[in-house]
């Protein structure tokens, strides 16, 4: 019996990968698969267009590997591809919409929630966020972008993101504070 040999080493794994070895690519994606298909389904609701979308990021990561030059993260580096592949996704479907409003913001902190929410309870309500605001809070709030580079990935302007987030944060605290009267009995028309 042949025993196989798991490469421990990433950046020797990567190499393999770059030399188009089928192997060390599956190891690289059995890897990373899990965790990229979450960054997917943050921005893309139905987990079916997410994996779609997944799988188009893995097909780049794959064609582009050979420009991955080993320095900081290699999971960052698979990360942002799936982020970037995950709105061309959406940009195709034609279901990111962006409203122009100027609307008067503070940067505020936001950890007033006063209440406890299960991880699905969470996604739901971001995802019952319309795309636009969701795409900016998942980019700012969960990815850690500055306001200025979701403007160029997005290609809208510094305060579109900005608007965006602050729309995102006040409709999820609306909605945290909903469920919380509903849960405390106390529903209020």
């Amino acid at each position: 019996m042949k025993v196989i040999h798991f490469y421990k080493n990433e950046k020797h794994l990567i190499k393999k990968a770059i030399k188009a070895d089928r192997g060390a690519q599956h190891q690289l994606y059995e890897k990373y698969a899990p965790k990229m298909l979450s960054v997917c389904r943050c921005y893309i609701k139905d987990v079916h267009f997410a994996e779609e979308a997944m799988l188009g990021g893995f097909l780049k990561v794959f064609m582009n590997l050979k420009q991955f030059n080993f320095q900081g993260s290699f999971e960052g580096w698979i990360r942002r591809i799936m982020v970037n592949e995950s709105i061309t996704f959406l940009r195709k479907e034609k279901q990111i919409f962006f409203t122009e409003d100027i609307v008067s913001y503070k940067e505020e902190s936001w950890n007033n929630i006063n209440t406890k929410f299960e991880i699905d309870q969470i996604q739901q309500l971001i995802d019952d966020l319309p795309i636009g605001y969701r795409m900016v809070f998942i980019l700012y709030a969960i990815e850690g972008y500055k306001h200025n580079e979701i403007a160029k990935m997005l290609n809208v302007s510094e305060g579109t993101s900005k608007s965006q987030l602050f729309k995102a944060r006040k409709m999820l605290q609306q909605k945290v504070n909903e469920q919380n009267n509903m849960c405390n009995g106390a529903i209020k028309f």
